[in-house]
C-alpha cells in the first residue's frame, strides 16, 4: 500500500474511519495504563482523530505522527479551538511540525522517523494505526513502532472480520498476530473484545456480519 492512497483519501475526504467523539475502547480502558497524568503520550497515524484532544483534555502531552498534512491541519485546527492555543507549523528537515504547550504533531512518513524526531515516549495509544496496514508492512510497522518508542506501554485497538468477505483497510488482525508481533517484547492482556458490527453499518452494507473490537493492554516484560 503505498503512501499515495492514503494521501488521496483525505484529498477526497473519504474519511469514514474517522469518528467524531473519543473512541469508547480509550474512554474505558486508559486509566488501565501504567501512566501518571502529565506524562507524554505517542498516537501514530492519528489522522485528525478527536481522540487527541481527549488526551490533552485528561490532563497529558501529546506527540502524534501522520502523513496527510490535510489531516493535520484539521487536528491543529481542532485543538486551538478546544483550548485556545496557537499552534505554530513549520517545516524542518523534512517533516512537517505543528507544535503548542505539551503538543507535538508531527508530518511525515512514519517508518523514517527516529526516536529523537519524537521524543520520550511514555506510552502508545494505537487504535488506527496497525489495522491501516497490509498485512506485508504490519512486522515492520510494530518493529519500528517499538524501537522508536523504546517499547513504551501500549493499549493497541483491533479489528477481526472475515476475510473472505472484506478486505481492509481497517485490516483484520487476530489476537495471534497480535502475539507475532509483540509477544517477545511485550505481555499482552485482552482487556475487551467485543462485536461492534451495528456501529459500522457501512461495513454490513459491504456483506459483513460481524466486527469484533479487542482492546489489548502491552506492558514491556521484565
Amino acid at each position: 500500500m503505498k503512501t499515495d492512497f492514503w494521501l488521496e483519501r483525505w484529498q477526497r475526504n473519504e474519511i469514514g474511519f474517522h469518528k467524531d467523539k473519543a473512541n469508547p475502547a480509550l474512554v474505558n480502558h486508559w486509566h488501565t495504563m501504567p501512566v501518571d497524568i502529565g506524562c507524554r503520550v505517542f498516537v501514530p497515524l492519528c489522522g485528525k482523530t478527536v481522540d487527541v484532544v481527549w488526551i490533552l483534555r485528561e490532563g497529558y502531552q501529546v506527540v502524534a505522527a501522520e502523513l496527510s498534512e490535510v489531516a493535520l491541519d484539521a487536528l491543529a485546527d481542532q485543538i486551538e479551538g478546544e483550548f485556545g492555543l496557537a499552534v505554530d507549523k513549520q517545516t524542518v528537515d523534512g517533516l512537517i511540525l505543528y507544535r503548542a504547550a505539551g503538543i507535538l504533531l508531527i508530518g511525515g512518513d512514519f517508518f523514517k522517523l527516529t526516536a529523537r524526531d519524537i521524543g520520550p515516549v511514555d506510552v502508545i495509544y494505537d487504535r488506527a494505526a496497525l489495522i491501516a496496514l497490509p498485512p506485508e508492512m504490519r512486522k515492520d510497522y510494530a518493529q519500528h513502532l517499538m524501537a522508536i518508542t523504546h517499547s513504551a506501554p501500549q493499549l493497541l485497538v483491533t479489528v477481526d472480520y472475515d476475510r473472505e468477505v472484506m478486505d481492509g483497510p481497517p485490516f483484520a488482525i487476530s489476537t495471534s498476530e497480535v502475539n507475532d508481533h509483540y509477544g517477545a517484547t511485550y505481555q499482552i492482556d485482552e482487556m475487551e473484545c467485543r462485536e461492534q458490527i451495528d456501529e459500522e453499518v457501512r461495513f454490513r452494507d459491504r456483506g459483513l456480519n460481524s466486527m469484533m473490537q479487542t482492546v489489548h493492554r502491552l506492558v514491556a516484560k521484565k
